[in-house]
Order: C-alpha cells, then structure tokens, then sequence
C-alpha cells in the first residue's frame, strides 16, 4: 500500500498541533524553516494506529538554515521567536539552525558531523530512511527524499548516509514499544522480529 503526498499532508493535519505550528511559524520569516521527523511520521502512524494523532509524540522538531551568523546567540533569539508563538502549546518545539551543528555535534555526541549546506542536509543525516521527512513552512511544499511508501509501511532501514547501527537500534526499539506493528530491516541479519522476547 501506499500514502499519496495530498494524503500525507491532510494525516498530518489532523494532529492539531502540527497544524498550529504549519500556521502559526509560517509567519515568523525563520529562514529555509522546516517542520520534520517524528512529528510528522508519528502522526501518521498513529492514525494508522487508531490511536491520538499526537501519542508518543516526544517533541516537535523545526530545523531552519542561517550560516549568516553561527552564533549561538543568533540561534537563541530564533529559538525565543518560536517559543514565544507557541508558548500556549502544551508540548516541546525543539529548534536548530542546521548551520551550527558540526558546531557542536561532536562535543555532544562523540562523533564527527558535516558542514550543512541547507537545512535538508539535516534530514538526510536521520537514522531512519522513512522519517526523513519534512514541510517547508514558507509554501507548505513536502521533503521526502525516500518517498512516502517505507513510512506508511512501517518499514525501518537504517540511512546509509549516516551507518550508526547501534544507535539506529534503539531508536527503531522506542518506536516499536509505542507503534508494534513497525518492522525493522537490519541488513547485517534480514528482517527482524520486531517483537520483544
């Protein structure tokens, strides 16, 4: 089966959240900004579910590119923006200038990241190749690199560009302890059983 880019964009609507932040960050003029990951796919799966559009939803993510000024100071007024037109939101809008993470990637994480050059470099580092998703909050136009099909599907692979199978790992088990149907593909041994033993 398959999702259709009209069907994909009226699921994620349906989480009345999602449909806030598309309106509502529209207006803030965040440069290259970009509503994406869980937020999106999980709406969906969750509808698939049956369940709340916005179960198991951690955060909200919103990355944007400005290499005009990699300062964090720069990035902290954006994040005060956007906090401060969401701030009636009861949930957690993460915000990164895609610009600055080789920045400070490797201190957080141990590992090198690259120098981004828009913010759609971001999404294609995912670890997942169907969450690598996004809207573009200027003219509401899709990112979806991999297609839609994966994600509908419930298909987990690990992204290629980005190879860090243990953390892909355990973020596939997270997704599979709140949407169990999920199947992940581990190339190193076929598909897995994504049930708990």
């Amino acid at each position: 089966m398959s999702l259709s880019e009209q069907q994909f964009m009226e699921s994620v609507r349906r989480n009345p959240i999602n449909a806030e932040l598309l309106t509502r960050l529209r207006t803030l003029g965040v440069p290259e900004a970009i509503l994406t990951a869980g937020c999106l796919v999980q709406t969906v799966w969750n509808l698939k579910s049956g369940y709340d559009p916005q179960y198991g939803i951690k955060d909200y993510d919103v990355f944007y590119f400005d290499d005009a000024d990699l300062s964090w100071e720069a990035e902290d007024l954006v994040i005060r923006n956007v906090q401060k037109a969401v701030d009636d939101l009861p949930v957690k809008v993460e915000v990164r200038n895609q610009a600055r993470v080789h920045l400070w990637y490797r201190d957080k994480f141990g590992a090198e990241y690259p120098k981004l050059q828009k913010a759609e470099d971001g999404i294609d580092r995912y670890l997942t190749l169907c969450t690598r998703v996004g809207i573009r909050l200027h003219d509401g136009s899709l990112y979806a690199p991999d297609g839609l099909d994966d994600m509908w599907n419930g298909i987990l692979r690990l992204n290629p560009a980005n190879p860090q199978r243990g953390l892909f790992l355990d973020k596939c088990a997270q997704y599979v302890q709140r949407w169990p149907w999920l199947t992940i593909i581990d190339d190193q041994i076929g598909g897995c059983d994504p049930q708990p033993h």
